[in-house]
């Protein structure tokens, strides 16, 4: 990492308002995001956005409260900062882009209140967004709440996630971040589960796209969300409910003498502009050091996805095994209640067999102690530091390289911690993570790049469940790039090319390949078996084999949330095209695809929804390309 800080040298106009205190304002470094801040009469701290003149958001709040310390009125202010340079270069082990370089202007307004109490405001603007955090001083910080809003302008579309209620759903273990999208609603629009929206939230407005989350989450610090109640389009940051703890945890954050929250982050601008942005890890705390070499992204095969509990045994797990090697895939996972069904013996003859065929072994865990009803094992290995360690080296000492984690408790901030010291003695241990039922990641997989992918989405095995997921799988697919996939890594585990029990599948074969591409996973788990691969056209299962295991760069091409969608993504000299159509009329599209030159072939839907044909495609200025409904393709340029 090369973290950098120069003196800004631009003049920053300053705006005229309604404030007692003269308005300061910091820009980005092309100067068409500006940030205004100001001090109301009341000693309220306020700040608002503009693009290119354009308002994008409102005076909305700044602030936090305290027990023992009101930071979110009655403030002075004690000066500012000169706006200076910040400049970051970082690596990524997954995502839409490798190496990462990062620009912002950088300035911070300082205030106390009447009992000289300190709050510090750093905002950043960069080319793509602007992201801003506190930094409380006070002798006692216990968190009470937070001011910040969002308000938006008249008209503002959302597409938006319900944050689900804690302790409800599949054995109380809720929130997990599983909701359907709430598509192209009014701002405004009360959340419909009374418990929130979850990160990140989506928003237009005139031709500004803005994406909210928050980063640089380090375990000392609860997640939070947007709350139910928008009235006027003013969003507000809302936190965990009471019984998202780690078992005698704490909901809250308290600190002594200084207390700094994680960033707020906006993604804003053109839609590609929001989609190719990578301020979720840009505002990430960096990672120990380089990237190990043992941090290998790649694909993998998965039994549980279809099959179920009763092909957790050592004769399946050996057959996908054989099936990864034969799709030349990197690792395969073995799910939950392999400690009973196989045994910590039998799982190191798998993993000998899996090495010596070049697979790396995965193995669930359960992360649950007392917040949920599941009785999934390994269950209870996860809870604290020693039996953590003495799992790890026992793992380790079998052959396995990673484990997947389910079944987390929610967003409060002894639960956060236990993300991160999960993430920490796995790294020391040298073991992948994989998160699953589980918190959006905010950024975790720069600062550990051990987590490879987490889930925090309806994912593939929902539509395998009943038919109304699978029914809704194809616009809900063609939102992800645009919210749950924005930033973080994402475990949809897609694929599948044959039939799932009792379900009839809604989407094409081209939609299902083009998912592979389309959805950013350091382990790609493919859901599709190895009778259902054995269908496919050998140069379907080519294109598979040969799939890069990680991305140089990316770029947006087209879309519309909910609705369609078409990424480009480079692997050393060869992009790869994928988009899909949610809807049900077939969809023509003329891409500018000149980035990738020359001619290619394009693998795409044939004339049944369970065929695919192939073709040559010349990469123009207008390449005419058109998507069956519910159907997609693979463009590869090499």
């Amino acid at each position: 990492m090369n973290l950098t800080r120069t003196l800004g040298v631009a003049a920053y106009a300053v705006a005229s308002c309604a404030f007692a205190q003269p308005a300061d304002t910091v820009a980005s470094p092309n100067g068409k995001l500006l940030v205004t801040v100001g001090t109301a009469a009341d000693g309220t701290v306020t700040y608002r956005i503009d693009r290119a003149g354009m308002p994008v958001l409102r005076d909305s709040a700044l602030g936090l409260t305290f027990d023992d310390a009101d930071l979110a009125a009655n403030l002075k202010p004690a000066g500012a900062t000169a706006p200076q340079r910040i400049t970051d270069r970082y690596e990524l082990a997954a995502g839409k882009r490798r190496h990462v370089s990062y620009a912002a202007n950088e300035r911070t307004w300082r205030y106390t209140n009447p009992r000289r109490q300190a709050l510090a405001i750093t905002f950043r603007v960069s080319n793509d967004g602007v992201a801003f955090r506190y930094q409380a001083s006070a002798d006692q910080l216990a968190f009470r709440s937070e001011a910040t809003s969002f308000a938006l302008p008249p008209s503002t579309r959302a597409w938006l996630q319900p944050m689900s209620v804690a302790k409800t759903g599949y054995q109380r273990t809720n929130p997990s971040y599983e909701e359907h999208y709430r598509m192209d609603i009014p701002a405004g629009t009360p959340a419909p589960l009374g418990a929130g929206w979850v990160f990140p939230a989506l928003f237009r407005t005139g031709d500004t796209w803005i994406a909210i989350t928050e980063a640089g989450m380090d375990g000392s610090f609860h997640a939070s969300r947007l709350q139910t109640d928008s009235t006027g389009g003013v969003y507000r940051i809302g936190g965990p409910a009471r019984e998202e703890t780690f078992t005698g945890g704490a909901l809250l954050p308290t600190a002594q003498g200084t207390l700094t929250t994680p960033w707020r982050v906006l993604a804003i601008g053109s839609l590609a502009t929001v989609v190719d942005s990578t301020l979720g890890t840009d505002l990430a705390a960096p990672a120990p050091g380089p990237i190990p070499d043992w941090v290998k992204p790649g694909h993998a095969s998965w039994s549980w996805a279809i099959l179920k509990d009763d092909y957790t045994n050592f004769d399946t797990q050996k057959q996908f095994i054989d099936y990864a090697a034969d799709m030349r895939w990197d690792y395969t996972l073995v799910d939950a209640y392999w400690d009973q069904k196989i045994g910590y013996g039998k799982l190191a003859e798998l993993a000998a067999y899996a090495n010596g065929k070049g697979i790396g072994l995965l193995a669930w865990y359960n992360s649950a102690g007392a917040w949920n009803d599941t009785d999934m094992t390994p269950r209870e290995r996860m809870l604290t530091h020693e039996s953590r360690v003495a799992e790890f080296a026992r793992l380790r000492a079998l052959g396995v390289k990673g484990v997947k984690v389910d079944f987390f408790g929610g967003d409060g901030q002894s639960m956060i911690r236990y993300y991160t010291e999960i993430l920490k003695d796995a790294y020391d241990a040298g073991l992948l993570v994989n998160f699953h039922g589980a918190t959006l990641p905010r950024g975790w997989s720069r600062t550990w790049p051990n987590l490879l992918t987490a889930e925090a989405v309806r994912g593939f095995e929902f539509t395998t469940f009943t038919q109304e997921d699978q029914d809704a799988v194809a616009p809900h697919a063609a939102m992800l790039p645009f919210t749950r996939n924005l930033f973080d890594p994402m475990d949809f585990t897609p694929l599948a090319f044959g039939d799932i029990p009792k379900i009839r599948r809604t989407t094409r074969n081209g939609f299902e390949l083009a998912e592979a591409v389309l959805f950013t996973s350091g382990i790609q788990h493919f859901a599709e078996i190895p009778q259902g691969m054995a269908a496919a056209p050998e140069h379907v299962k080519a294109l598979l084999r040969e799939l890069p295991r990680g991305w140089d760069d990316s770029r947006f091409v087209t879309g519309e949330p909910g609705k369609y969608v078409v990424i480009a993504r480079r692997a050393g000299h060869a992009w790869y095209v994928a988009g899909i159509n949610a809807g049900d009329k077939e969809l023509a599209l003329a891409l500018d695809l000149s980035f990738a030159k020359g001619t290619g072939r394009i693998v795409s839907d044939g004339a049944g929804e369970r065929e695919f044909r192939q073709a040559d495609l010349h990469a123009g200025r207008r390449t005419s390309i058109s998507i069956k409904p519910k159907g997609g393709f693979v463009a590869i340029f090499k």
